[in-house]
Parts: C-alpha cells; structure tokens; sequence
C-alpha cells in the first residue's frame, strides 16, 4: 500500500530577555479591547493548563534520564493543534480535541476557536516592556487545493498566513519554511526543518517569541561564578546573578519545595519550583493544576537577596509518540482523517516537531547596566539561592495561561 502524503506538523519557539521582534498580529482594537480579549480567552484558560501538565509528566517520563533539561511552550502546541482540528474529522477530532482536554471546556466548538482568536489578540497586542508574537503559517503544495471553508477558519481564528511551498523540490521548500521561522524569531531558531518527504503536502509552522523585561533586573556586575549542583555526585560552575529585592516566596512544606515568583512587567511572571536536592522526580508526580494554582496564591512578598543562574540552552523535542500517548494516534497513521483540509489527499501527520531556545540573563531592560548598585550587609536580609534542579513556569496573568513550562538540571548544557 502507498503510504499516505504527509502533513508535517513544526512547531518552533524562542524565549529571550534582550533581542526584539515585530509582531504579526496587527492590533486595531480601541481601548478596552485587550480586556475583552482576555476575559474571552479565560474559556480555554483551565483546558490549556491542564494539558500544560498533562504533557509535561509525559515529555520528563520519555525523556530517558532525570538530567535532561526540558523546555516547551504548551499554549504554542496546543494552538497548533487546535487550529488543526477544524480540518479533522470522525476519531481524528475526537482525538485531537480529547488529548488538548478541550472537551472539558463545557463550550461548543466555535467558541473554542473563537477563544483560541483572543488569546493570540491578547497575547500579541504590543506592549512597551513586554513582546510576545506567536503566529501560525500552512505552507501548501502547489497541486494541492485547500477547501475554502478550511481556510478560511484558521485565517481568521489563528491568523494563519497560507504559503503555497513546492514539496516537489524538497530542499527548496525546506529553505522557504527555515527562512520564514528564521525572520519570524528574530534568528533564534536557524533549521527547523530538514529532509522534507517528497510526499509531503502540507506544513504547519507555529512559532513564538517572548522577550520579557524583568521588573527588579539583575545588575550585571553583581554576577559572579558560583556552583550548581546538578545531583548528590555532581557540581557545575555557572554565572550566578543575585538581586536584593521584593520577590514573593512560598515554602511548600507539603513537598518539600521553595517556590519563587519573578515577576516581568506588562503581568507576565516566572515561577519556579526548587525541591531539596534528589527529589525533582518526587515533585513531578505531584504536580497538578491544583498544586500550581496553590503556588501562585501562596507566595508572600519578602525582602530576599536572590541568586538565579545565567544560563541558555536549545530543546527539541518530537511529538508523535508523547502526543500518541495522551489519545491522539489516529492523528499519525493511516486511519487519519482531515479530509476537512482538501479533498484531493487523504493526508496524516508524518511529524510533529517542537524545537525552543530559552535565554535568562541579567538584562531584562537595556537600561538594566546604569541602575545603581546598593551595596548592604548580606546577614541582614534572608538569602534564596537557586543552585539545584527547578521547576520552570513562565505564565501570562491576564490570560491565566502557562506560555512556557520545563526544568533545568544543568544550566551549563547548551
């Protein structure tokens, strides 16, 4: 039997804390508008998060060793995803929509797309201190005719661009997609994608950046080498940043884990999770919506001097067997059904590719290198270092949703 023309799903991200980009979401709302879009994407806000965590336990229980650093966008795979489904039909969409947990929404579909719509407004809408562009693009064969009814719901919910790509030539289409995910993420992610199928029909490009600038930045001359310890055997070196400021803590008594709230400017904030030594694994089983919603409520604002690494890392990471095992199988083999994308090919998902880079550093605003050093005896205030393993979660307060989610074991490993 041949095996069906493929439809390569290629999902792409960046985080960064000094580098700029422009927006491809275009915002005419008038005033007022952004909370509107905020509080219509509140419909998806629980959906969301629970397949935030949903796909985290999978992704750290696939990744074959407890010292592998993990790093991922949740809201960016499950816009994709759900733009995908409106062309999906029978177990496929079921499937689709049951694995993103969509279907514990309580809303019709057309909302669901409609909320989808929002959240990209809200999170795309320029901001001075804060950029976030996360967009969709489907490059298309040349031979391939889109039904107009597919198209025209992932362009005006997902402001999806429909590119026509010519597969026929795969080192020239993969060039095309590289080239418009190089110039949509200011350069961060150089190849997403290489040795293109001549069989494929269909790409689907999602992709974010996200440059936050912290609202207490770290002086860069405070930062001086310090050790990691990535386990009970082993010691890294690492730039160690420090700040003496408010930051909201919580002491987890439950499970045995500090919990640290950086917060950005423009409501965006960086939690993180920092178990005892040895016991990262013990905190992953226990996470839970409920558990990060309790951190986030918990968390009292102290006078601290916070030592955070300087660290960058890349993190690729492949979908079909993770994304298999959370019920959408129908999605990767031949019993797929997207016969609601073009009625010329039975098409499947022959990949799913997530692939991030992810930037911390002291200079969450320019202006960060003239501030003012207050020099103070360090025994007067209570010190919060983050030299072991930790949770990562950097989350959009008006959305309530978890943009970005991993851990980092080794700050070294790039």
């Amino acid at each position: 039997m041949r095996p069906l023309p493929y439809l390569v799903l290629l999902i792409t991200l960046t985080f960064a804390s000094d580098h700029d980009t422009s927006h491809d979401i275009k915002n005419e709302h008038k005033n007022g508008q952004e909370e509107e879009d905020c509080a219509k994407a509140q419909a998806i806000a629980p959906a969301n998060m629970h397949f935030a965590v949903n796909l985290y336990k999978h992704i750290a229980s696939k990744s074959g060793s407890s010292a592998q650093n993990i790093f991922f966008s949740p809201v960016s795979i499950s816009t994709a995803f759900a733009m995908l489904s409106i062309g999906a039909k029978s177990a496929t969409h079921r499937q689709i929509i049951e694995g993103l947990s969509l279907n514990q929404t309580q809303i019709e579909e057309e909302k669901i797309h409609k909320a989808f719509e929002h959240l990209l407004l809200a999170l795309n809408k320029p901001k001075s201190e804060l950029q976030v562009s996360i967009g969709n693009a489907l490059f298309v064969g040349d031979k391939v005719r889109i039904l107009k009814s597919f198209a025209h719901e992932v362009e005006h919910h997902y402001h999806a661009a429909v590119i026509s790509a010519n597969f026929e030539n795969p080192e020239d289409a993969g060039k095309q997609i590289n080239d418009y995910v190089k110039n949509r993420t200011n350069g961060k992610i150089e190849e997403l994608v290489r040795d293109l199928d001549e069989d494929t029909k269909m790409v689907l490009v999602n992709y974010v950046f996200f440059k936050g600038e912290w609202e207490h930045p770290f002086h860069p001359d405070s930062t001086r080498i310090s050790n990691f310890s990535v386990d009970e055997h082993t010691e890294v070196e690492v730039p160690m940043m420090n700040h003496l400021g408010l930051y909201k803590i919580f002491l987890d008594l439950e499970l045995g884990c500090e919990v640290i709230r950086l917060p950005y400017k423009n409501n965006t904030f960086m939690l993180l999770a920092i178990p005892e030594l040895g016991k990262m694994h013990t905190l992953e089983e226990a996470l839970s919506i409920e558990t990060i919603i309790r951190w986030k409520n918990s968390t009292q604002t102290r006078l601290v001097e916070l030592y955070l690494p300087k660290f960058s890392f890349s993190y690729s990471l492949k979908l079909n067997e993770i994304l298999g095992d959370i019920g959408m199988t129908d999605v990767f083999s031949d019993q797929a059904d997207f016969s609601g994308i073009t009625e010329d090919f039975k098409l499947k998902v022959s990949k799913a590719v997530h692939k991030a880079v992810l930037d911390v550093d002291e200079k969450g605003t320019e202006a960060a290198g003239a501030t003012a050093i207050e020099m103070v005896p360090m025994a007067l205030f209570p010190s919060h270092r983050v030299d072991r393993p930790f949770l990562l979660l950097i989350c959009s307060q008006e959305t309530n949703s978890i943009l970005f989610m991993g851990r980092v074991v080794n700050p070294t490993e790039k």
